[in-house]
């Protein structure tokens, strides 16, 4: 075999998500922080990013996650969050995904019930506790960065001429949340098209009107998602379909998704804090979310949030780059 790139990997799902674990073949990118990190590949190793997550060794709504040395004493891994819309300040449904394969693979020291692991991520320290048992990772509890409202009952008006109402929340990225009814739209995948077509209209308009800026990581700005809830959605149980940049659905229930939208709910006055919260997929899979505690972001009040989900090792793999082939950063269609 003829190759000029040998990326180790180890696939997973979490609640039907795919995330790609890159454990070797990337080298450590320069940066101090995982934030630095994060801007240096942006800038000159994207090409990695499209490598695996575009087609062929991806597809349209591929994810993954590169494992890096910590930045930090306190971290044990440092992750680097990529997918098909880019690299990702955090990713909740990858660090299941990350979590899981470092305890079923051994690359971290396994303790029965729980054992904790501390990532070292672009938008800050994120531990996972994992229940082990035999062996096997059964769940993962994420206890995310702080989370927060950004507006509450927002206006944004549409190509087509509507004003809709939504929330923005931040839960390690930023997201606009919107009752699907705002669209008259049934919650129903035989409508995913024009479900999609919706959230991407919001997610322009949230952008041109003035694109969110993380009030301490000026790095961090932008919505790139948007979380369209189904009729019937309350504080304790919420089914959402979350459309992502360019142009797909999340399949899980969305960590960081989930943390925003408890945030969102907590703003509202309708999730107290010590309250479980369930967050349903598209494809109906669910996180379990818990407001642990309140903080401070910048000056605006904030949230803790955990998050529990469960991820499934689906398989190991060494991507090769032929020199002649015809797609060394792959392609979308």
């Amino acid at each position: 075999m003829r190759t000029t790139r040998v990326l180790h990997a180890v696939d997973s799902h979490t609640e039907g998500m795919a995330t790609r674990v890159i454990t070797g073949g990337v080298g450590t990118v320069p940066g101090t922080t995982m934030a630095e990190r994060r801007s240096h590949f942006m800038l000159h190793l994207d090409e990695l990013r499209t490598f695996l997550m575009y087609e062929p060794r991806g597809h349209a709504a591929m994810s993954g996650a590169i494992l890096q040395p910590p930045t930090r004493p306190d971290a044990d891994y440092g992750v680097l969050f990529i997918e098909v819309s880019g690299c990702l300040p955090m990713c909740g449904h990858g660090t299941i995904g990350v979590a899981t394969v470092l305890v079923e693979t051994g690359m971290v020291p396994v303790v029965e019930p729980v054992t904790t692991i501390r990532l070292d991520t672009p938008a800050g320290l994120v531990t996972a506790e994992v229940a082990v048992e035999n062996g096997a990772a059964t769940a993962v509890t994420l206890r995310n960065v702080p989370s927060f409202s950004v507006a509450l009952d927002r206006k944004a008006a549409l190509p087509d001429g509507r004003t809709v109402t939504y929330d923005l929340a931040y839960g390690g990225n930023f997201y606009a949340i919107v009752p699907l009814a705002e669209f008259d739209l049934p919650f129903d995948r035989t409508h995913k098209d024009e479900i999609l077509a919706a959230g991407l209209s919001l997610m322009t308009a949230v952008n041109d009107g003035g694109a969110p800026v993380h009030p301490e990581d000026p790095a961090i700005t932008g919505c790139h998602h948007v979380q369209l809830l189904a009729p019937g959605s309350t504080a304790e149980r919420s089914r959402h379909a979350m459309a992502i940049h360019p142009g797909w659905f999340d399949r899980s229930p969305c960590g960081t998704g989930t943390s925003a939208r408890m945030a969102q709910l907590h703003a509202r006055g309708e999730l107290p804090l010590h309250q479980d919260f369930v967050n349903e997929s598209f494809i109906g899979t669910a996180f379990t979310g818990r407001l642990t505690g309140a903080a401070e972001v910048g000056g605006r009040p904030a949230v803790l949030p955990t998050v529990t989900g469960r991820a499934w090792i689906t398989g190991t793999a060494q991507y090769l780059l032929d020199p002649t082939d015809p797609f060394p950063a792959g392609f979308l269609l």
